[in-house]
């Protein structure tokens, strides 16, 4: 996955907005932190992954899946974006998106990806 289609898949959820996080670009739902880029290592943070998950992923395809000594006590887990494939990018901020946004904006965007 490139940073552009990164950011492209980031801003496909209603509400999701450019903004910053902790001095650094990120993206938010519903004002809350949803990922972002760490140019540092060209890596997007995913939240809501819990540890044993974390765990599991960076075990099967350590080539994507890392972590920093900042993010080890965290429900999350980084991701490469050059070898995160950008459906699975999809699916994780899925999971997020579930979370921060507003009930009322997730049941209308389930309903749409649902035909109706």
């Amino acid at each position: 996955m490139t940073r552009d289609e990164m950011k492209a898949i980031a801003l496909s959820f209603p509400g999701a907005e450019e903004g910053v996080s902790y001095g650094r670009p990120s993206f938010k739902v519903n004002g809350k932190f949803f990922t972002r880029l760490r140019a540092e290592d060209d890596s997007v943070v995913l939240m809501d992954i819990s540890f044993d998950e974390r765990e599991m992923l960076m075990e099967a395809e350590p080539q994507t899946f890392h972590l920093t000594p900042h993010y080890k006590d965290y429900p999350c887990v980084l991701a490469r974006i050059a070898d995160l494939h950008p459906g699975s990018f999809r699916n994780f901020l899925e999971r997020r998106f579930r979370k921060v946004a507003k009930k009322s904006v997730v049941k209308a965007w389930e309903a749409e990806q649902a035909g109706g």
